[in-house]
């Protein structure tokens, strides 16, 4: 990890939150973004969206910079993005670095209703100047509460939106009016929590989809600019929703049950060798796969500063050091979600690399199911 000197650090600007808002087609994303620029929680904010006239903004519009930006009644910043998005956030910097438009505290993407998140997410962790620039704060994740189900049964995209979100919006409750749909949506809310185990459930329709419950998702707290790893990580939910999922038979051919998201701990302080070289064997040889992964690492070089990962697929955002640990938590703890791949797959390589003995298959299923066994030895 390259170090940064204390004079250019000082110069560098905090990096400016970005929230992906996702979803597949007709779950609502319109809407809610209509209703969103209307909310003072987004007042300096700057909202990417394809095009203007999809969102009907006219009622809003204050005031035209050009064919690309609008300022809104809100303080809202409203800028459509043609070409690469790379290239947009890279002008936008430009224009409020030069004082051509007003200045912004955080940026909100739309994206397509086909589109999988993870190119989105790959620019904000791999481009060398907007990786310095932006942090990715959440993934908000549109579902449909009349079709989310079938919807995930017919498109695996749609089930990657929701495996990675920090946030899942269920939209148009409003219409769950008969005792069938009621069953759906209860359904549905039990199929999104085993996806997304670590993402709050709002519904748009009971105005739980507001800027303050979806804006602020990242690893800080923007009040007190420390860690919360705890929120951020979500690893206790993900732990429970793994241990609930085990008395259950899965079905391979669901796109759903494809994708599991698991947790991967250990009490003893890791080599930072020891962690980078099984990070690049994961990524190399499940890349595709690792949907998404967050962590703090307890380094056995540095134990008092710990390491903080996030990574999609196989790239990994550059990894920062806390100033302390901000619990009594201590432990290295990995959240993973993946597809197609075992969890054991991973925490037999995890248990190599950390030198911890190999537990033959009977050994360890007695012990995953033994209560009364140390934490650090029940998977």
């Amino acid at each position: 990890m390259s170090q940064i000197t204390g004079e250019t650090a000082a110069r560098r600007p905090e990096p400016i939150p970005v929230t992906l808002l996702t979803g597949f087609l007709g779950a609502g994303k319109t809407t809610l973004l209509n209703r969103l620029l209307q909310d003072p929680g987004l007042a300096d904010t700057a909202v990417l969206i394809n095009e203007f006239g999809e969102i009907g903004i006219d009622h809003l519009l204050v005031q035209h910079f050009d064919d690309a930006t609008v300022l809104l009644a809100s303080g809202c910043l409203c800028c459509t993005v043609r070409g690469d998005l790379a290239e947009g956030l890279e002008q936008l910097l430009r224009r409020m670095d030069n004082g051509v438009i007003p200045p912004f505290r955080r940026v909100m993407i739309e994206t397509t209703g086909l589109a999988d998140p993870a190119p989105i997410l790959h620019v904000l962790m791999m481009h060398p100047y907007l990786v310095m620039r932006f942090r990715l704060d959440g993934v908000v994740t549109l579902v449909d509460a009349v079709n989310g189900q079938s919807t995930l049964d017919e498109h695996p995209e749609s089930v990657r939106q929701a495996a990675i979100a920090d946030r899942i919006v269920l939209t148009k409750t409003d219409l769950v009016d008969t005792p069938a749909r009621d069953a759906d949506l209860a359904a549905l809310r039990r199929r999104l929590k085993a996806l997304a185990p670590g993402a709050p459930v709002l519904d748009a329709a009971r105005g739980e989809a507001g800027a303050a419950a979806l804006l602020n998702a990242g690893l800080y707290d923007p009040t007190t600019k420390i860690a919360d790893v705890g929120r951020w990580l979500a690893d206790e939910a993900v732990a429970a929703a793994e241990a609930e999922s085990r008395a259950h038979r899965h079905d391979a051919n669901r796109h759903d049950d494809r994708i599991r998201a698991f947790t991967v701990a250990t009490d003893a302080p890791v080599a930072a060798a020891a962690i980078d070289m099984f990070l690049e064997l994961v990524r190399g040889t499940h890349g595709g796969k690792l949907l998404r992964l967050k962590g703090i690492v307890k380094l056995a070089e540095d134990p008092e500063h710990p390491l903080v990962l996030h990574g999609v697929q196989h790239v990994l955002h550059p990894p920062s050091q806390l100033a302390q640990w901000p619990d009594d938590d201590r432990r290295t703890r990995l959240v993973m979600i993946v597809r197609d791949v075992e969890p054991a797959v991973i925490r037999r390589l995890f248990d190599a690399f950390m030198g911890l003995p190999a537990l033959d298959q009977p050994d360890g299923t007695a012990l995953s199911d033994n209560p009364l066994a140390p934490a650090t030895l029940r998977r």
